[in-house]
């Protein structure tokens, strides 16, 4: 195990899967940081739980939960727990303890006192040291044996209290041997906290350099300042925590209450495009660390040199590539001074708020490789690559039925399906420029790329790149008109024509309530009809068959975009038929899409249309099941649930598309002659 020359932490929410966390703990253990904190949040997964696996399955690094609640654990129960890890780590558990939030434990009916709050606390500690040392406890009921603990003595566990009132700082100092400050705690708040700690140490007759300081540092990193800060504010967890925000906390760090009052209301609507608009630069800045890797290190420098002992660095996005960059960020600053820029900084810095980085500067510190792969995730993203099943499915499905048919060309169909592909990208890029234009895309925005908005692609390279995707299917449609002749040119134009007038004057027919039939007919009957026409050179019934329950579900994806959106759309004064039909009615509309394309198959083989082997498509119901349950919750108002509907119905219609082909092809290798 590597070791860094300071302490620092990380902090992991108990949620996801167990084996990620034990995967993301050893890569902490080898950077050589302190310790893995479990953040026990109520109505996630249980700490104690991911603890247990840390402890068997991650050597030497220590473990610490943070906090239990002395309110929803009895500290017998903590007692028994906490012996129980300390023999799968042993000398290697730190227990951090707390109330719980006032508004967690009242949405569970627990009533809950101030000061009753710190001598739960207070008497928590007393339980578990008395039964760690072996000593019996009274009995909390008359006339009753005393508690003899029936476990060995624990090794000496480190107990951190997790508070910011005034009573549990005095009782950190008196009893505790650590105090573990809140998520969003400011470096003012914390410079006025610790005096308080340290003083009521000496009182206690305690040397007050044995307190350790520790606290959670929410995090968020990425390539750029600006981007950290975008990202960050659409975080449904980074509203919930500026909204709960004490009054002292906003006024230490010269906020206005009105301005967390503001983003409460909108966090309780699950508003969050709003809320997250009301949250200004510097909230982020004086909350949470959010910025560069390097950037994140020298804001956790800024809380070592106002107390803080051990800064537990912890993402707020819980995914790979964050926890990664968090990781990186800790053992910088646990390993390397900072620069000397930044010290220079800081010296003329009056709060801890990171300097402003001059738009373009963070380019020129990039290599040219980290500049070649920025610039090709931007064309990535601006292009939708999880929306491309859409579009090839119906192609696929085509060439599969033209397999079966056994007119099937090769060449003919490798044109189809690029002409098909391009035109659906160039369709994608060109909607994003004019949602952009028109203020229907904002920064806040829960959309699947905003390269055009963070400024990553400009408007007239994405303008281009729309002209050669386009200019790439024309000429494919060229090749085509020229093998096929004229049939295959009214397909090409109409399919140009839609493409581009999706959200582009003049027509503009998804602003017009005119998106959902129109896009049904180009990915279905039009695109279906059209490949099998250009590989076969002939109409087919299945083929128009194929395409009903194909373009249904691409169109589910459009609906269900439309139907997050509705708040949007209409604050925007965007006519889609999702927000004329208002919210209820979207809902019923997405899961009759839904629904009645696995019908039209039921239907279609039913009846001898097409062959049973394409009921393979049927395996794909527990996506159906699933974007079921999360239209049900989102038409209850849980607007988190349909956040990601569009990519979840995209992976359904994949999913489904795929089998069906296989389906198709499955048919066609059993007529073969044998």
């Amino acid at each position: 195990m590597a070791e860094l020359a300071r302490q620092v932490g990380f902090g992991l929410a108990s949620r996801g899967k167990i084996s990620e966390i034990v995967e993301w703990a050893e890569w902490a253990r080898r950077k050589g940081l302190h310790s893995i904190w479990m953040h026990d949040s109520l109505y996630e997964r249980d700490a104690v739980t991911y603890a247990s696996a840390l402890a068997n399955q991650v050597p030497e690094i220590r473990i610490a939960l943070g906090a239990l609640s002395s309110y929803t654990r009895h500290p017998v129960l903590t007692a028994m727990t906490i012996s129980a890890l300390d023999e799968a780590a042993p000398n290697r558990i730190i227990l951090g303890l707390g109330t719980a939030l006032p508004l967690r434990l009242a949405q569970m009916g627990i009533p809950y006192n101030p000061n009753a709050g710190v001598e739960s606390v207070s008497q928590a500690i007393d339980t578990l040291r008395a039964m760690w040392n072996g000593q019996r406890i009274p009995s909390a009921a008359p006339n009753l044996p005393p508690i003899q603990a029936m476990f060995p003595p624990v090794h000496h566990v480190p107990i951190y209290i997790a508070a910011y009132r005034t009573p549990f700082l005095q009782l950190a100092g008196a009893k505790a041997d650590g105090y573990l400050a809140r998520p969003c705690e400011s470096i003012s708040n914390l410079k006025r906290l610790l005096p308080k700690l340290r003083q009521a140490a000496l009182d206690a007759g305690r040397d007050a350099h044995v307190i350790h300081v520790a606290g959670y540092l929410l995090t968020h990193v990425d390539k750029s300042r600006r981007e950290a800060l975008n990202r960050a504010k659409r975080e449904p967890f980074v509203i919930y925590m500026m909204s709960v925000l004490s009054d002292f906390s906003l006024r230490q760090a010269g906020f206005d209450i009105e301005l967390r009052n503001k983003i409460a209301v909108a966090w309780r609507a699950e508003d969050y495009h709003a809320a997250a608009e009301l949250i200004p630069d510097e909230m982020l800045d004086a909350f949470m660390l959010v910025g560069t890797r390097d950037q994140v290190a020298e804001g956790a420098q800024r809380f070592h040199d106002a107390g803080m002992n051990l800064p537990i660095i912890q993402p707020v996005l819980q995914e790979e590539a964050q926890v990664k960059a968090a990781l990186d960020a800790a053992e910088l600053y646990g390993s390397v001074a900072p620069r000397a820029a930044s010290i220079a900084e800081r010296q003329t810095e009056t709060i801890a708020i990171p300097s402003r980085q001059a738009p373009g500067l963070l380019d020129n510190r990039l290599t040219l490789s980290e500049k070649v792969w920025r610039r090709a995730s931007a064309y990535y993203e601006i292009a939708r690559p999880f929306s491309m099943s859409a579009s090839a499915m119906s192609v696929l499905a085509a060439g599969a039925l033209a397999w079966m048919d056994g007119l099937f060309d090769w060449i003919l169909f490798l044109a189809a399906l690029v002409g098909a592909l391009c035109l659906h990208i160039g369709t994608n890029i060109t909607n994003e420029i004019f949602d952009v234009r028109n203020g229907v895309d904002t920064i806040t925005s829960p959309r699947a790329s905003q390269a055009i908005l963070k400024g990553r692609v400009q408007e007239r390279e994405a303008f281009a790149l729309v002209g050669a995707f386009f200019g790439i299917a024309a000429l494919t449609g060229l090749y085509m008109f020229l093998e096929r002749g004229w049939g295959v040119l009214a397909f090409g134009v109409v399919g140009l024509i839609a493409g581009y007038m999706y959200t582009a004057p003049p027509l503009e027919y998804k602003y017009r309530a005119a998106g959902l039939p129109l896009v049904f007919l180009m990915f279905g009957p039009l695109m279906t009809l059209g490949t099998y026409f250009v590989v076969t050179g002939a109409f087919s019934w299945a083929a128009l068959i194929v395409s009903v329950p194909v373009g249904l579900l691409v169109t589910a994806i459009l609906h269900g975009n439309e139907w997050r959106d509705i708040a949007d759309d209409k604050r925007y004064g965007i006519g889609t038929l999702s927000s004329w039909m208002g919210g209820k009615r979207a809902y019923r509309v997405y899961v009759s899409l839904i629904v009645a394309a696995y019908i039209a198959l039921a239907l279609a083989v039913l009846f001898g249309w097409l062959p049973t082997e394409t009921l393979l498509a049927m395996l794909s119901l527990p996506l159906f099941v699933r974007a079921i349950r999360n239209a049900e919750l989102g038409v209850l108002g849980q607007q988190r649930a349909i956040a990601m509907i569009d990519l979840q119905t995209a992976q359904l219609q994949a999913l489904f598309g795929f089998l069906l082909v296989a389906g198709l092809l499955w048919a066609a290798w059993a007529m073969m002659p044998k």
